[in-house]
């Protein structure tokens, strides 16, 4: 393939705080035969970026630095490598790309071809952006994992972030009864993405609200907060966590299918996700948009680590 391509990114040289934020010039590997080279229109942030950042992740991957966070990505196509024949340059894509060094805090980014999905027409690159790892998340936790089905009834913690705005339009989608935990201020906000019931966690205690669920989507971690989501599930129902499961044995105990997951890359999938938005049965919730600098990824993470954002973090590139 052609030469290796230097590309403006936001970069870390070393694991820490949101001050080891640097914009940098980075060599991408070359172009293999099966991938292309995207030019980012726009990419977000999700929990992992930060955690990542600080280190915590680096038995998982441990990577050489410079690392470009960054797992999520929608732009315009400038190059296919020599295999590729489903996908053309000028071809606006989005995907979460696989899980490398080289993520999509950069003006370019290399994805493996079958991650692809078209963008629909009616969706804008901020909007596309903002789907595939948290779209992908809460598609995996509630039909993979926690093997929802129409009629059922699921609670959703954290309904108001990024995961939790798609997880509710999700199970909406399939037919399910919605609990979820929220702020008040947010209650309107996910009434409107068609939660059945939003619980007030700072006024209402979610087990007394909540009995005999079939699924509780786990988006916080902690003991207090399982055992207590452990209580409101019938038996055979399933506790899916995006962290670990803290106590296995009280889940045995319980007859509950409760398991810590990881997001797989599933083109699939995120195009089940890309069918809905256009046919504007699912949306984006933006809490809002940050330019692809050093300042604005900066700031980007600092919202980010409160984990008060309502929807998703958006970094516009465009």
């Amino acid at each position: 393939m052609g030469a290796k391509l230097d590309t403006r990114a936001i970069i870390i040289n070393q694991y820490g705080g949101k001050e080891q934020l640097k914009e940098s010039t980075v060599t991408l590997p070359e172009l293999k035969k099966n991938q292309v080279l995207v030019n980012v229109q726009a990419t977000s942030i999700n929990p992992i970026d930060w955690k990542l950042r600080q280190g915590y992740l680096q038995q998982k991957y441990p990577w050489e630095f410079p690392i470009i966070l960054g797992w999520d990505v929608a732009g315009v196509i400038e190059e296919v490598g020599e295999d590729v024949t489903q996908w053309k340059i000028g071809d606006q894509v989005f995907a979460r790309p696989a899980t490398t060094r080289f993520g999509t805090y950069a003006d370019h980014t290399i994805i493996d071809a079958d991650l692809l999905v078209k963008i629909p027409a009616n969706v804008s690159y901020k909007a596309a952006a903002a789907v595939p790892l948290a779209g992908l998340t809460a598609y995996q936790v509630l039909f993979d994992h926690g093997k929802l089905k129409a009629g059922q009834k699921v609670l959703i913690h954290a309904g108001s972030g990024g995961v939790g705005t798609f997880a509710i339009q999700l199970a909406k989608l399939q037919g399910a009864y919605v609990y979820t935990t929220a702020s008040k201020k947010n209650h309107d906000l996910l009434k409107s993405l068609g939660a059945d019931e939003i619980i007030d966690y700072h006024t209402t205690d979610f087990a007394k609200v909540v009995s005999q669920a079939d699924l509780v989507v786990d988006a916080l971690g902690g003991s207090d907060m399982q055992q207590k989501s452990m209580d409101v599930l019938k038996p055979g129902g399933y506790l899916i966590s995006l962290g670990s499961i803290e106590d296995e044995s009280l889940a045995k105990e319980k007859q509950i299918n409760a398991k810590g997951i990881w997001l797989d890359e599933n083109s699939e999938q995120l195009q089940a996700l890309a069918d809905y938005m256009e046919t504007s049965k699912l949306k984006s919730v933006i809490a809002t948009t940050y330019p692809l600098t050093q300042k604005g990824i900066y700031q980007a993470h600092e919202l980010s680590e409160t984990n008060h954002a309502v929807g998703k973090i958006v970094i516009d590139n465009h």
